[in-house]
Formats: C-alpha cells, sequence, structure tokens
C-alpha cells in the first residue's frame, strides 16, 4: 500500500477511536467497558504502524551523520506526550474536584464518586485525538521516502520527482542511477528467505528479544508504583479520597516522575546517540537498570522503613531514567537502520510486537507475581505471589538477559542504511567484500 497512505489510515485509526472511547456506551457499566475496551483494541491498530511507520520513515529522511539523534527525537516525544497527558488529567480533574465536591470514600463510598465523574476520563481520552488530528495535513504533504520509491514500488521517475520537490534542486542527472538501483534484483529476498536469515535473522532475533525483554522489565515497574508514591505522601490511601481527586493525585504523581526522569531519559539520548553509539547506550542502560533492580530487590526491606523511603524514590527514578536513556529508545531507533528497505517497517513491527508482548508479561504477570508470599496480605482478588523482592530480582536477571542479547545487534552509527542493509553495492563492492568481509561500502 505504501508508507505514506498507511501512515494516513494509521492516524486516522487513532482519531476516530479515540473520540469513539470517549463515547463509549451502554445501558450497564459492563456494556460500557465492553464498549471501551471495543474501541481501545482497534486504536491499538493504530498506533501498533505508528510506531514502525514514524522510524522508518524518519531513518530514510535523515542523513547518517544525525540519524539517530532524529529518530530517537521521533520517539522523544513520547516523553512529552506522557507529560501532557498528565497535565490534561490534572486539569480536568481539577476542575471537576472544584466543581463537584464529594466525600471521601471512607465517610460515605456512594456519594465519593458523583455522577458527573463519568465525563472525566471521556474528556481525558478524547483530548488525545486533537494532537493527533493536527499532524494530518503535513504527513499527507510528505511524499514517500526516495528509498521506498525506488527499492520497492521501483519508480525512478517519482523518485527523482519527489526529491527535486523537497531539495528544490534539479535532479535529472541522477535519473540513471536511480533506474539502476531500483532495478536491482540481489536484494529482492523476501522475509522468510533463507537469504534474509542469512543476513539478517539474527539481527531480527537481536532486535525482538531486547524488545521483548526491555518491556518486561519497564512496564512491570508499575507493581512498586503504589508503594512508593503512598509512601512519601504523593497518594494518600484510597479510603481517604473521592473518586475524582484520586485521580488527581495519580496524575500529579506520574507527571512528576515524567518531568523528573522520564522527559530527560529520553533527551540525553537524543543528544548523545551519534556520539556514544546506539549499541553502547544500550548496553549501558540495561547494565544500570540491572543494578539499580538488584540494589532495590536485595536490601528490600531496608527501603520499606520509613527514613529510607526517599531514596527508594531516588533509584525507581534513576531505573526510569536509564531505561529512556538506554533501550527503551534504542531498540525503536535501531530496527529502522539494519533492515532492507522493503522490509524495514515489517521488521520494526515484529520488533515492537514483540515488545508489545513483553508488556502484558510485565504489567499483567508480574502483577500477581508481586503479590505477597502471605494469603492474608494479597490484594482482593489475586492469589499469592513470590513477592515484589523476588520480583525485582527476577527483573534485575531480565535486564542482564537484555544486557546478553544487545550483543546481537549492530552498531548503525554513522553507516548509510545501504552500508547496514547491503543494498545498493555494485559488482566490484561484492568482490571486494567476499576478499575482505571487514570492509564497509562508502555510498
Amino acid at each position: 500500500m505504501g508508507q505514506k497512505k498507511v501512515y494516513g489510515l494509521t492516524l486516522i485509526l487513532m482519531v476516530v477511536c479515540s473520540i469513539a472511547s470517549g463515547l463509549s456506551f451502554g445501558s450497564s457499566a459492563k456494556g460500557v467497558i465492553a464498549t471501551l475496551c471495543f474501541f481501545r483494541f482497534r486504536f491499538s491498530f493504530g498506533i501498533g504502524g505508528d510506531y514502525p511507520l514514524s522510524a522508518t520513515i524518519m531513518s530514510e529522511y535523515a542523513n547518517k551523520k544525525t540519524r539517530g539523534a532524529f529518530i530517537a527525537a521521533v520517539f522523544a516525544m513520547q516523553g512529552f506526550g506522557i507529560l501532557g497527558g498528565g497535565i490534561v488529567g490534572l486539569i480536568v480533574s481539577a476542575t471537576f474536584d472544584h466543581a463537584y465536591k464529594a466525600p471521601a470514600y471512607s465517610m460515605d463510598a456512594a456519594a465519593s464518586t458523583v455522577p458527573q465523574a463519568d465525563y472525566v476520563w471521556r474528556i481525558i481520552l478524547m483530548v488525545g485525538a486533537i494532537s493527533a488530528a493536527l499532524t494530518y495535513y503535513w504527513r499527507m504533504k510528505m511524499p514517500e521516502t526516495a528509498q521506498f520509491t525506488a527499492l520497492v514500488a521501483k519508480n525512478a521517475k517519482q523518485v527523482v520527482a519527489d526529491m527535486s520537490k523537497v531539495l528544490n534542486i534539479d535532479l535529472e542527472a541522477e535519473e540513471d542511477k536511480v533506474i539502476k538501483i531500483s532495478t536491482d534484483q540481489t536484494n529482492s529476498f523476501g522475509l522468510f528467505s533463507r537469504e534474509f536469515m542469512k543476513r539478517h535473522g539474527l539481527h531480527l532475533l537481536g532486535t525482538t528479544t531486547t524488545w521483548f525483554l526491555l518491556d518486561i522489565a519497564f512496564y512491570s515497574q508499575n507493581l512498586f508504583q503504589k508503594d512508593i508514591f503512598s509512601a512519601i505522601g504523593w497518594i494518600p490511601k484510597a479510603a481517604n479520597m473521592n473518586a475524582i481527586h484520586e485521580v488527581y493525585k495519580i496524575a500529579r504523581a506520574q507527571t512528576l516522575i515524567a518531568l523528573c526522569s522520564t522527559v530527560p531519559g529520553y533527551w540525553f539520548t537524543v543528544a548523545l546517540i551519534d556520539i556514544m553509539g546506539r549499541f553502547a547506550i544500550q548496553l549501558m542502560g540495561f547494565f544500570f537498570m540491572t543494578v539499580f533492580m538488584f540494589a532495590l530487590a536485595i536490601p528490600y526491606h531496608h527501603w520499606t522503613l520509613e527514613p529510607n523511603r526517599i531514596g527508594f524514590v531516588i533509584m525507581y527514578s534513576l531505573t526510569f531514567f536509564f531505561a529512556n536513556f538506554g533501550p527503551n529508545a534504542t531498540t525503536f531507533v535501531v530496527p529502522a537502520e539494519i533492515f532492507p528497505a522493503r522490509l524495514r517497517s515489517t521488521c520494526h513491527g515484529i520488533s515492537a510486537a514483540a515488545g508489545k508482548a513483553g508488556a502484558i508479561v510485565g504489567a499483567f504477570g508480574f502483577l500477581y507475581a508481586a503479590q505477597s508470599t502471605d494469603p492474608a496480605k494479597t490484594d482482593t482478588g489475586y492469589p499469592p505471589g513470590i513477592g515484589v523482592r523476588y520480583s525485582l530480582i527476577m527483573l534485575g536477571v531480565i535486564n542482564f538477559f537484555g544486557m546478553l542479547f544487545t550483543l546481537l545487534v549492530p552498531e548503525s552509527k554513522g553507516k548509510s542504511l545501504e552500508e547496514l542493509t547491503g543494498e545498493n553495492r555494485d559488482e566490484n563492492d561484492e568482490k571486494q567484500i567476499q576478499m575482505d568481509p571487514s570492509r564497509t561500502v562508502p555510498i
């Protein structure tokens, strides 16, 4: 279908499903939740498509010296999105909390959730459609990238026309070179071919496993969020709040974490990725996540004592910081660089899907695992687990394996996409590579 067309479709899907999520209907509470799940599930197709397309399109437009920073900057905007989401939550909940006074749950359980509270989550979900809709015009004005048009669509004239318009120069003299590249059959292997496995099989294994392991650790960190936020007084006990005030308190805590840890981590990556390289940042991130997980887990009882709870928050924030100044950013960047043009979005999508499988394990599986070993102390409806301490030890081991699988991922700093994928080589290049495999091919 083409990157540009699907890029527009994913955006439309996100906008429509964001609005529809806020309008979720039903004659009962279960009916509303069922409708909400229906639209959020379809919304996820938009998000899942946008991940690989945003990364791939940016990688194909950027030059090799600043490509890492440009792709990382695309991903780093997620940090501002998280921050913006928290701020929207704060504004909406504060407005409703001021307008509709309600007692705490412990005082009057039924009255603690006013009927108007139903609008709070609906408004927050629908606001997300605004920022997405604002980008539609510019997405549709973008031409297909030259790599996609030449190597996938095989339309040399369109490549020259598009790039002449983008660069505002005449490229007619380059048309013969583009025709040669677009008609080259040496790189026509498919995703399930032996040639792909030979060239990129280990690379795909590296990008999928590292993203999978990262997201287990990253999304499981909410298992001790409530302990930390409650310990330092950011979130009072649920019984001491009404429903809207609880939304406000949780939004405030998450906004502070985003402001102090998540956003800085992303932008450290943007600033340093083309200096340090992807491999070094990813290895460093996994290493420090491993260290901090074990540092939280081994003396876990020490951190639960009231005088040490500020230290617990600092360690927690540093774990988030090195996730974002580390594999959470690089796992997004690298798959957009190391695979052939016609398979680049697909391989990035497979890698991202592996990550979301890890997110399920992290957010859902560890919710059970982190339950207390004492049946009397588990959350309502949950069986006994292995406890937070041993859950953190498991996460430390998972991060260590993330370091090991990072060794399968090649360094892409300072290399053109053609060098990384082996596309656009001539016969002399092939012969010289066979004689000297360490040689890289200039473009």
